[in-house]
Parts: structure tokens; sequence; C-alpha cells
């Protein structure tokens, strides 16, 4: 989600895909990690703590809009995501990739949106499409 408000390789695709769509699925784990990448660029010096207060902001205005749909992380998301991380062997999974996967598992969303290889791959060998492809 990051790359729908600060540049960086892949923006232009994400944002492609994204926009005008009404199904996008955030949860606050989401919300998060984009904070958590925010953050890490403030501390590096990339990013003005007022850009990165903007892009906390915005996004929780959309979620709180309606532009984004929340998914809440619930004790049956949590116990889903623990099934993915000892069912997927071959794919070494992060809890909070896998806590991502069964959100999406449990939201019934049809795809997965990640720039993330090893979430792609995780994506993948749970059903879910993934893009960019």
């Amino acid at each position: 989600m990051l790359k729908l408000y600060l540049p960086e390789p892949g923006s232009d695709e994400f944002n492609e895909i994204v926009e005008g769509r009404d199904d996008v699925l955030v949860s606050d784990l989401a919300v998060t990690e984009i904070v958590s990448a925010a953050a890490r660029r403030l501390r590096q010096g990339s990013l003005p703590r007022e850009a990165a207060r903007r892009l906390q902001h915005a996004i929780l205005g959309r979620l709180d809009e309606g532009v984004y749909h929340r998914v809440e992380l619930t004790r049956e998301v949590h116990r889903r995501a623990e099934h993915l991380l000892l069912t997927l062997e071959d794919t070494p999974l992060r809890a909070a990739d896998a806590l991502h996967l069964a959100l999406a598992a449990t939201a019934r969303a049809a795809s997965l949106a990640s720039f993330d290889a090893r979430l792609v791959v995780a994506a993948r060998a749970a059903g879910l499409a993934v893009y960019p492809s």
C-alpha cells in the first residue's frame, strides 16, 4: 500500500491496479506496517515528519470514508494464519505475512496485491491470484 502514497519502484503499476476499485481490503495491520515503513524513511532522513503523518492520516481517512474496506484481525484469522504457517512448509512465511494471507482468505478476497516475493509465492500456494502477476 505504501506504493500508493510514496513513489517507489512499482508505484505506477500498483496505482493503475488499485485506481477506481471499490473492493480494496485493508487491515489495521497493513496500516501499522505502512506507518513503520514511513517511520524507517523518517529515521533515514528521506521522508519529512509531516509527510509521514499526512500519509498515515490519508490511509486512515480512506478507511474511515469507506474507500478501503477494513478487515479485522479476529481469533479466526489468527488460527488460519497459524494453519498456513504449519502447512505451507516450503514457503518461509513471517507471522505478519501469514496474517495478511489469512485476512484475505477470511474475507474471501479473490486476489492479493503484493510486491514481496515471499508473500507472492505463499499467496499463490494458498490459492489466491496475485497482482501484479
